[in-house]
């Protein structure tokens, strides 16, 4: 792969940075991703850089109140640019021993040498801005243009080194849409078993990287799924249905959300074909917070109660004005919207496989708008009941779990016809319920 230098174009700040390094008499390159990305033609705001300093003297090049000991142990001080974001500088460094996860490292090292503790050759390619150079070791840049993600030195004890990098080698291989070189793949694979030596809170941010940067995450967890890796560290998926993966793909629609709304949707999608207590205990065991797992395993477990009645309903055209009433007291009108984005999403995939039972996108489409009408129009809700419990007391029946009964069955009445939503009428009702339960 030939690159083109003038098209590496680094930021102004970073370059000052490297500057000051190279001017205080020390080696400064551009190093990771950053470089990766820039050779593939894709913008990457994290610059990261690599140098002969130690950690001590880059905090004494750019002073204490520029510089931030992110991981000094590791070698990175984290600098700031003129506009306040952080870059981080690492000291060249090579592995003195590893358990699978931590490395402890020693200074000293050259260039090449810490290029080589890297974990795949598309990673381990460095730049110098002021000598116009490329520092390319281990043939990076061949593997960019064969558009191959391969380990750098030996696969099997690259994976040893560090977990993690089997799940991060996944990743690139969907984000960028590249293979993975075959003794990479087989070291990825020996590797899954293993991969209970990484902590939750990892897994968790891989998971939530690819739903965020991978703009096919169905390809992704496939990658997950094939190579045993979901099945050790989330079995709970371990049997999760084509669709559910392909619709991943189909939760992210330009402009439908922002980031944050997109990664949720995501999740809730992968969890959709499993029990709602199932995907809350995955989530809450893979360190979500308490509100993220409670609204992925709800929005999931409404699809998986309510998707197939649903589906057929939408389908073929028989939906009454009380299924959506109902489907929407079973939803919750502030789910609604959430709801239709991970059902819309399982159907686009259904019908991108060719599935009989998934209703046409103008189907989808209709039956939206009508949820939403009813949603603001019509009673569907306890609180939207022309009586509450209040009324129910003056009418004489004891607080407890026979109000509650009686205001649910009250709401059911109400979704079947809501004429009926009349206080005098409901008041009635809701008197000759209690004298038959007394």
């Amino acid at each position: 792969m030939a690159a083109n230098l003038s098209e590496l174009r680094v930021p102004k700040t970073v370059l000052e940075i490297i500057r000051d390094l190279e001017k205080a008499g020390f080696q400064a390159w551009a190093v990771g991703g950053a470089v990766r990305d820039a050779l593939l033609g894709r913008a990457d705001l994290d610059w990261d850089l690599a140098t002969d300093a130690t950690p001590d003297q880059v905090r004494t090049v750019f002073g204490r109140k520029r510089t931030i000991p992110v991981g000094v142990e590791f070698g990175t001080v984290g600098v700031l640019d003129e506009a306040g974001v952080l870059h981080e500088v690492t000291t060249f460094r090579r592995d003195v021993r590893t358990d699978g996860r931590h490395a402890e490292v020693e200074f000293g090292a050259s260039l090449e040498e810490d290029l080589a503790r890297r974990d795949f050759t598309v990673n381990a390619i460095a730049y110098s801005p002021s000598r116009a150079e490329l520092y390319d070791p281990f043939h990076g840049q061949g593997d960019l243009a064969a558009r191959v993600i391969r380990a750098v030195g030996d696969p099997s004890a690259r994976m040893r080194e560090d977990r993690l990098r089997a799940l991060r080698a996944l990743r690139f291989s969907a984000r960028l849409g590249f293979e993975l070189e075959g003794k990479t793949w087989d070291a990825i694979r020996d590797s899954a078993p293993h991969l209970t030596r990484l902590s939750a809170e990892r897994v968790k941010q891989e998971i939530e990287k690819t739903m965020d940067q991978v703009s096919a995450p169905s390809r992704a967890l496939t990658l997950w799924r094939d190579s045993g890796a979901l099945g050790v560290l989330v079995p709970e998926l371990a049997g999760v249905s084509e669709e559910a993966l392909r619709a991943l793909d189909c939760a992210a629609q330009p402009g439908l959300h922002k980031r944050p709304g997109r990664r949720l949707t995501r999740l809730a999608v992968l969890f959709s074909d499993i029990p709602e207590a199932d995907a809350l205990a995955a989530a809450t065991r893979l360190r979500f917070s308490k509100h993220e797992a409670q609204w992925v395993a709800t929005i999931a477990g409404q699809w998986s109660r309510l998707g197939p009645a649903i589906s057929a309903a939408v389908r073929d055209g028989s939906t009454t004005a009380t299924d959506v009433r109902r489907w929407i007291a079973a939803i919750g009108r502030l789910q609604l919207g959430a709801f239709f984005r991970v059902a819309s999403a399982r159907w686009a995939a259904g019908r991108a496989m060719g599935a009989s039972g998934a209703p046409t996108a103008q189907a989808v489409h209709s039956m939206y708008r009508r949820s939403l009408r009813a949603a603001l129009t019509e009673p569907v809700d306890l609180r939207d009941l022309a009586i509450d419990g209040d009324d129910l007391r003056q009418a004489g029946i004891t607080p407890g779990p026979e109000l509650g009964k009686i205001l649910s069955l009250l709401l059911e009445l109400v979704l079947d016809d809501p004429g009926k939503n009349a206080r005098d009428q409901l008041l009635d009702e809701a008197r000759r319920l209690h004298s038959r339960t007394n």
